[in-house]
């Protein structure tokens, strides 16, 4: 790795005011690459997340990565205090980040039109399901409502299966991506002297984020008449292309579906007649063919071992890689020397305990963000935060366990 000499966002405050995983995700990426990240949490519970999957200990290693490079605020949004000390934080953060349903922050009296006044330069992400404007706009929306609306689950799985979904929250992450891009295009805007007078708010929607990454699934219905359906583990018109077994039982994912690799795949599996074969040089050859090239893969495939297919493909120039679990992404020493696998200290059940996270993408030599910390206790930070705004002891004792309802 690169000796890291200064990160991008170093100087940069961000305020997230979210729960699960869309906005923790955005912020984190601030927050990696040097930002000052301030979450703010319900009292008692805080964030849901930390409860999510988590068969011991208090707080979920999945709030532990999401959270890194964070710091924990305590503080009740329905409450006029809560309230009192967010518009107090505001003039000093350059981005705020929320999830909540579109309306939730106007109600609490902390909406766009508060916080432009508070702080005319600052940036406001928003991320819902449905976006902040259309018929829609008031669903409630999770990842799941927003995968089917966006099209992803209609094809995904197999083909005689009801539809599917990734085993990861692709549209709140992928929201979350957007979010932090929109949130540095209005910022190097407004430090190139672009800015205009309207409020800097990025508006994203769960669904938008799914459908952005379908690629013609539209365009390929108006103009062929085309609708995608699930096809188990392969894509449509992209051949040879799937997870082939391997004589040890293990898997390997080929990718062979242009003219210049499929021939050099053909080659490395001993059939260079097809790779001089005219007809399979198209995609619509290839795909005519699926069926029979599939075939020939899976009979040399199944006579070697994975490490013998993996090393015989590299050879050759083929993309393929090992169908890998999470003890064996842990043990590469392809993402150790990547820094995608960090080890921190955790304390679960009163004791300290090793474990591996992932690292901080993308790497920038020279620049590379890096996790300062994980995920933070509840209300780790919230004595810090608030003391800078003039918060008493007693008063940021209040705060983070106020429950007084607000009286509007």
């Amino acid at each position: 790795m690169f000796p890291t000499t200064n990160m991008p966002l170093e100087g940069i405050r961000v305020l997230e005011l979210g729960n699960f995983i869309a906005a923790p995700f955005a912020s984190r990426i601030f927050g990696d690459f040097g930002a000052e990240v301030i979450k703010v949490e319900k009292p008692g519970t805080g964030d849901e997340l930390r409860d999510w999957r988590k068969p011991r200990g208090e707080t979920s290693m999945l709030f532990r990565t999401l959270g890194r490079n964070k710091k924990s605020l305590v503080l009740d949004l329905r409450s006029d205090a809560g309230r009192e000390a967010i518009t107090r934080l505001l003039p000093t953060v350059d981005v705020v980040i929320e999830n909540f349903r579109p309306g939730t922050i106007e109600k609490w009296g902390i909406g766009p039109d508060v916080m432009q006044a508070a702080n005319p330069d600052l940036v406001l992400v928003r991320i819902s399901g449905y976006g902040q404007t259309g018929p829609y706009k008031d669903r409630a929306g999770f990842g799941s409502a927003a995968e089917s609306f966006g099209g992803l689950r209609f094809i995904t799985g197999e083909p005689d299966r009801p539809a599917a979904r990734s085993a990861a929250s692709m549209a709140d992450t992928v929201a979350g991506l957007y979010g932090t891009l929109g949130a540095l295009m209005l910022m190097l805007q407004k430090a190139r002297g672009g800015a205009s007078n309207a409020p800097a708010v990025v508006d994203v929607g769960l669904y938008e984020g799914i459908f952005s990454l379908l690629e013609s699934i539209v365009p390929d219905y108006d103009a062929y008449g085309m609708v995608r359906r699930r096809s188990g583990g392969t894509l449509p018109g992209v051949v040879p292309m799937g997870a082939y077994p391997c004589a040890d039982d293990l898997e390997i994912v080929i990718g062979g579906n242009s003219a210049s690799v499929f021939s050099r795949l053909m080659v490395a599996i001993g059939r260079p007649d097809l790779a001089e074969d005219e007809s399979l040089q198209s995609a619509q050859g290839r795909t005519a063919r699926e069926d029979e090239l599939n075939e020939l893969i899976t009979a040399w495939t199944k006579s070697h071992t994975l490490a013998e297919a993996q090393a015989t493909l590299d050879a050759a120039g083929v993309p393929a890689g090992p169908v890998y679990d999470a003890p064996s992404i842990a043990a590469d020493p392809h993402y150790r020397e990547r820094g995608m696998i960090e080890e921190h200290e955790v304390v679960i059940d009163g004791a300290p305990e090793t474990v591996r996270f992932p690292g901080v993408v993308p790497v920038l030599p020279g620049h590379e963000g890096r996790t300062r910390w994980i995920g933070p206790d509840l209300g780790e930070h919230s004595a810090e935060v608030l003391s800078e705004l003039g918060y008493s002891p007693e008063d940021i004792e209040a705060l983070s366990g106020s429950r007084e309802q607000a009286s509007a």
